[in-house]
């Protein structure tokens, strides 16, 4: 037990060393590439403003830290980002932890949603498939043809479909934003009102991952079904029932979470459209912004946070594949 217990603890440890390298690395190399890239940001505001005064686009230039050092100014970005500050918006005057505090509750609300629906329809279609082929596989063949329609459908694309339907012809759903404006709406009522304009962006972003989801799992447990445990559970007078939940998909199960820790960070990506067609109020559609105004800190801020998002994912991924097969213990740690 102790000898188990060092080992988890080392598991966690060397991956947690390895999320504060990757995080280090991602934040010098989008600043250097931000700041190495063409154009002017001071001059872009100023622009903007109506004001292409030289003098003012100097003291803004003075104002954002560009008329200093690069090497400055990376050392007094990092030492920000360690005491927990992640800079100042100058076209939003604010402080850029307060624009993603502000629309990270909307991003999480969505992301969730859509991993919670692509895993577990996914998975269950997949069961469903797998067990199918081992009688007549009919059903096999139908939900194959239906998962690679939804896995070679664009999600933008999907999305503005899904408006056209449902909000445009029907008039069923709302096609845009996370709440009805000026409803004043309180408790149930407005929790009703979110999900509604959820569920559209939810099944937009989720269709395509649902499909991989079907086809892992599918194939996952067509190959366990082969293995010699699944033969000698039967052999033992298991149930059907039995084998497929305790011995198949468990052991099915393996890839699937795996590929749920990297699912994060596709969908993090893939919001990004979703989130500007939705005009849903989240850090993909801030992302969007800040990249148009060319706010560096902020678009520098949105990318620590997604990066932190998937690392997160990928850890959990790990952490839920060391628990359910205690044999990745002895190579989880090294």
């Amino acid at each position: 037990m102790i000898d188990r217990l060092s080992q988890g603890l080392l598991f966690i440890t060397l991956r947690l060393g390895r999320m504060l390298l990757v995080i280090l690395v991602v934040l010098v190399g989008t600043f250097l590439l931000l700041r190495l890239a063409p154009g002017d940001p001071a001059l872009t505001m100023a622009s903007a403003a109506g004001l292409d005064d030289p003098a003012y686009v100097e003291r803004l230039r003075h104002e954002m830290g560009l008329d200093r050092p690069l090497p400055s100014q990376l050392a007094s970005y990092l030492g920000g980002v360690l005491q927990g500050d992640l800079g100042f918006s100058h076209r939003n005057q604010t402080a850029v932890w307060a624009l993603i505090a502000e629309r990270l509750p909307a991003t999480l609300l969505l992301l969730l949603s859509a991993f919670v629906l692509s895993s577990v329809a996914g998975i269950g279609l997949g069961v469903l498939a797998a067990s199918s082929r081992q009688r007549s596989g009919r059903l096999d063949r139908v939900v194959g043809v239906v998962a690679l329609l939804l896995y070679a459908t664009p999600a933008f694309w999907l999305a503005l479909l899904l408006v056209i339907l449902f909000s445009i012809a029907l008039g069923v759903l709302p096609a845009f934003g996370m709440e009805s404006v000026g409803a004043g709406l309180r408790g149930w009522a407005h929790a009703w009102d979110v999900a509604q304009h959820l569920l559209l962006p939810c099944v937009s972003l989720s269709f395509v991952f649902l499909a991989v989801y079907v086809q892992l799992t599918r194939s996952a447990m067509l190959e366990a079904f082969t293995q010699d445990f699944v033969r000698t559970a039967r052999a033992k007078g298991a149930s059907e029932q039995r084998v497929l939940l305790a011995h198949v998909l468990r052991n099915a199960l393996l890839p699937v979470t795996t590929y749920a820790g990297l699912q994060l960070g596709q969908l993090a990506s893939a919001s990004l459209l979703v989130e500007v067609v939705y005009a849903w109020p989240g850090i993909g559609r801030l992302l969007y912004e800040s990249l148009e105004a060319r706010d560096y800190p902020l678009l520098l801020g949105v990318f620590l946070v997604i990066s932190v998002l998937v690392l997160l994912g990928n850890l959990i991924s790990e952490l839920c594949c060391y628990l359910a097969d205690p044999r990745l213990a002895s190579g989880g740690a090294q």
